[in-house]
């Protein structure tokens, strides 16, 4: 079994102090509260006028799509998505947080000679090129997100056309059996690719999971009941969202939580950290007894 401990991440209001929309609504002088109350009418709509039934958290694609062929945002293309995760607000601590924590485990020398890594990921039902042109991705090793395919216009230029790849809040689970398998790593597997257990990349177990909300619960829940160990984040001075994380903590959905700042010694910083060094200490625990377990007795002199 592979010694890889994940830290898996969403993104908006978990990474991102907002929504990774917010710099596209402020460069095209967009107001963000009427698009999104416009998606999210959509659903019902398209329900009651054809009979259709759509996702309500991937419906955003069209909408995007269509915006950037009737005016709304001219030119959006994935060049311009990358360049929108530069200016990505982050919570207190991000990106600094991803580097320590991979130091802890990555710069021990003890852990290395079991194979003892740390690898961050990030799974968002978001842009998956505003993610990779953002300050966090030279300390994540895959992004899950949504993709858009490109097509040129009159003029020529690429710009947002159709729909390539969607991740909603039940298909996460499906990016972490992607995880647990090591997609992409390993050529020649995908995820209905039979891997015994004891040979996937990344045991579940191995997983910490954090998210803000309900929306996560099927993540949540899957690396629960499978020995990992999940963390819910609520703005600070939010105390509606401080209320619900703490609903999930009670029904048993996330093994603890705390506000969203990461800076070093906060509760975040702390419990995260622990329950890394936890999870490295276990792992070294279990590779000793292999070693100690298989081992013969030494030869001794004869009396």
């Amino acid at each position: 079994m592979s010694n890889v401990i994940a830290l898996i991440w969403d993104c908006d209001k978990t990474l991102v102090d907002g929504y990774m929309q917010d710099p596209i609504f402020r460069h095209y002088g967009v107001d963000a509260g009427q698009f999104w109350a416009h998606v999210q009418s959509l659903p019902a709509h398209y329900r009651e006028t054809q009979d259709v039934k759509v996702n309500p958290e991937t419906v955003y694609l069209n909408e995007f799509i269509r915006c950037a062929h009737n005016g709304t945002f001219p030119g959006l293309n994935n060049e311009m998505l990358r360049s929108f995760g530069a200016q990505q607000r982050f919570y207190p601590g991000v990106p600094d947080i991803l580097r320590r924590t991979r130091a802890l485990v990555n710069d021990n020398a003890e852990y290395a000679a079991f194979g003892i890594r740390l690898e961050h990921y990030i799974v968002s039902t978001g842009f998956a090129e505003v993610i990779r042109g953002s300050a966090v991705m030279d300390e994540v090793a895959g992004v899950w997100g949504c993709e858009l395919i490109e097509a040129p216009d009159a003029e020529g230029r690429p710009v947002l056309s159709e729909i390539g790849y969607t991740i909603d809040n039940t298909t996460k689970t499906r990016a972490l059996f992607e995880i647990n398998k090591g997609i992409p790593f390993i050529p020649g597997i995908d995820v209905n690719s039979s891997v015994p257990e004891e040979n996937r990349r990344v045991p579940f177990r191995n997983m910490i999971y954090i998210a803000d909300g309900p929306s996560d619960i099927p993540a949540f829940s899957l690396v629960n009941r499978s020995g990992g160990a999940t963390f819910a984040i609520y703005p600070h001075g939010d105390g509606a969202a401080l209320a619900q994380v703490e609903r999930m903590r009670q029904a048993g959905r996330v093994n603890m939580y705390a506000e969203a700042d990461y800076t070093e010694g906060t509760t975040a910083d702390l419990w995260l950290t622990a329950k890394i060094r936890e999870l490295a200490e276990r792992i070294l625990r279990e590779e000793k007894q292999k070693i100690t377990s298989r081992a013969g007795a030494s030869p001794r002199h004869l009396a």
